[in-house]
C-alpha cells in the first residue's frame, strides 16, 4: 500500500486555466473560442463563461464575419467570456475574487471586472499587446489596483487551444 500522495497532480491554477480552456470549447465563434473562469478565495469556483451571443439570441441569426460593414460583424452583438462569466456568476458578490481568462481582456471587459470587484486575472494569450483596446485595458486596471499576471504553465493544460 502506498502511503505517499500522487505527485503529478496539476496545481490550482492549472485546473482553473483548464476549466477556462474547457469553457471556451462551447463558444461557435469560428475564429476566437475564449473561456474565462471566477474563483472565490476559498478555491470555489463562482462563475464561467465564452465568448457569444447573448441569451435567446440564435447562434444561427447574428452574423460570425470579422470584417465589413458594422452591423454584418460579430462585435456589436458577441458578448465576451469574462462578461458572460461575471453576469453569469452563482454570486452577485465577487470581491476579491480571482479571473482565469483563457486571452487578455480588452477594456470594455475590464470595466466589468473592475465593477464587480474582482482583483487578480490570469491570462493565458496576450493575442493583441499593442491595440489600443489592451492599453487601455491596462491602464484601467492598473489604475484600479486589479493585478494581471500570464501565465506560463511548465505543464501541458488538459485542452489544446
Amino acid at each position: 500500500m502506498n502511503s505517499e500522495k500522487r505527485k503529478d497532480y496539476i496545481s490550482w491554477d492549472e485546473y482553473f486555466m483548464a476549466i477556462a480552456q474547457l469553457s471556451a470549447l462551447r463558444s461557435k465563434d469560428p475564429n476566437s473560442q475564449v473561456g474565462a473562469c471566477i474563483v472565490d478565495s476559498d478555491k470555489k469556483i463562482v462563475g464561467t463563461g465564452y465568448n457569444g451571443f447573448p441569451t435567446g439570441c440564435s447562434d444561427d441569426f447574428f452574423p460570425w464575419a470579422r470584417e465589413g460593414e458594422t452591423l454584418k460583424t460579430k462585435y456589436p452583438y458577441v458578448c465576451h467570456a469574462e462578461l458572460n462569466a461575471i453576469l453569469n456568476s452563482i454570486s452577485r458578490n465577487l470581491k476579491g475574487c480571482t479571473l482565469y481568462v483563457v486571452m487578455f481582456p480588452c477594456n470594455e471587459c475590464s470595466k466589468a471586472i473592475i465593477q464587480s470587484g474582482i482583483k487578480n486575472i490570469y491570462y493565458m494569450l496576450d493575442k493583441y499587446p499593442d491595440s489600443d483596446s489592451e492599453k487601455a485595458s491596462k491602464l484601467l486596471l492598473d489604475q484600479a489596483g486589479v493585478k494581471y499576471e500570464q501565465l506560463n504553465l511548465n505543464k501541458k493544460l488538459i485542452l489544446n487551444l
